[in-house]
């Protein structure tokens, strides 16, 4: 009776370490890999997707973050960030940079602009504490249907992005047109067996979530950890929480830029107007998967959870429409896997967090 007893503290220790759900999700991809297999279905080719698509939204997951941490939740305005990465490529376009330089412009015009933006952001959920995570959903779809009005007006001449007849630029721009489609999947890339290794992909990814490490390690980050997790202590310790939680969010709104940047070279195609309007979801979803919870996150928690996410709905649609022949459910299966999760981690708040 007492190994039964240890064993089952110990298999509750496991569930409490690693997380329900992502066990569950964990579990969930495996299965969908022997199915796939059973059914003749390329596994290195689905491995290989769930490599690149992992490398593609990394950063846009990592944004989360610093804004979990800081105490204001996932950042559901990621939009903000990614309205601004765009707003940047398409000037470096504009100006007529190609190829790498046109990709490091992009990533240095989006840099003071998201900081801008961020900047605002952040003062907006000093103002409405304890709202945070509504406000950010409202405050990303205005900003969206904002900058819809804005791609309509720059008065931008270059042909690769511009309607054929009238004003404004397109709603997809392809980026081969000026060098950036797969720049850095294409950089070192090699095979292990049938699966692809996108390199330079990769590479950029785990430098980020270096430097993200490094930053919560620092006196700022440390800050803002402190903020998030005890306000009132902080305060009474002499921190200024209002000026960490603005550092947290312009962080995320960089990060949330530059990720728009990765992720469109990785597509090949920026997609503008309400492309970015229901990308926080899929990047909150992930870092939920990972482990992470509505007030506390990690670096790890993101590589975890991009991994998994992005391998269960690159594994998961194409086993389901091929079991089920002559339906689609990928977008039902995407939304229920996507939402659940959020809903899920967004009720244990209050009992498992405070």
């Amino acid at each position: 009776m007492t190994e039964i007893k240890e064993n089952r503290n110990g298999f509750k220790d496991i569930v409490t370490k690693i997380g329900l759900p992502t066990l569950i999700i964990a579990a969930f991809w495996i299965l969908t890999l022997v199915t796939a297999a059973f059914l003749d279905m390329s596994i290195s080719t689905l491995l290989s997707d769930t490599i690149k698509r992992a490398g593609m939204n990394g950063i846009l997951v990592l944004a989360m973050v610093p804004s979990i941490q800081s105490g204001t939740g996932p950042n559901f305005a990621l939009p903000v960030g990614i309205v601004c990465g765009l707003l940047a490529l398409v000037i470096s376009i504009e100006l007529g940079f190609v190829g790498i330089a046109w990709l490091l412009v992009s990533i240095a015009l989006a840099i003071p602009i998201a900081v801008l933006a961020g900047y605002f952001y952040g003062k907006l959920l000093n103002a409405v504490k304890g709202s945070e995570m509504t406000i950010a959903t409202y405050t990303g779809f205005s900003i969206v249907a904002f900058m819809c009005l804005i791609w309509l007006m720059v008065p931008f001449k270059n042909p690769k992005m511009g309607w054929f007849i009238g004003k404004g630029l397109r709603e997809t721009i392809q980026l081969d047109s000026v060098g950036g489609a797969q720049l850095l999947n294409n950089f070192l890339e090699f095979k292990i067996g049938g699966v692809i290794i996108p390199t330079g992909l990769i590479l950029v990814f785990l430098f980020f979530c270096l430097l993200m490490w490094l930053f919560t390690k620092s006196k700022t980050g440390l800050a803002i950890t402190a903020g998030g997790m005890n306000p009132k202590f902080s305060i009474a310790t002499g921190l200024d929480i209002n000026k960490n939680r603005i550092i947290a969010n312009i962080v995320s709104t960089v990060l949330a830029a530059i990720g728009i940047i990765v992720y469109s070279q990785s597509y090949g195609y920026a997609q503008l107007y309400n492309g970015p309007l229901m990308m926080a979801f899929s990047a909150v979803a992930a870092v939920l998967i990972g482990g992470a919870t509505a007030s506390r996150a990690k670096v790890s928690n993101v590589i975890i959870g991009v991994v998994l996410f992005q391998g269960l709905l690159t594994t998961a649609l194409p086993v389901a429409n091929e079991i089920f022949v002559g339906t689609d459910l990928s977008e039902i299966m995407r939304m229920v896997i996507q939402n659940g999760i959020i809903l899920y981690a967004l009720t244990q708040v209050k009992g498992g967090d405070k």
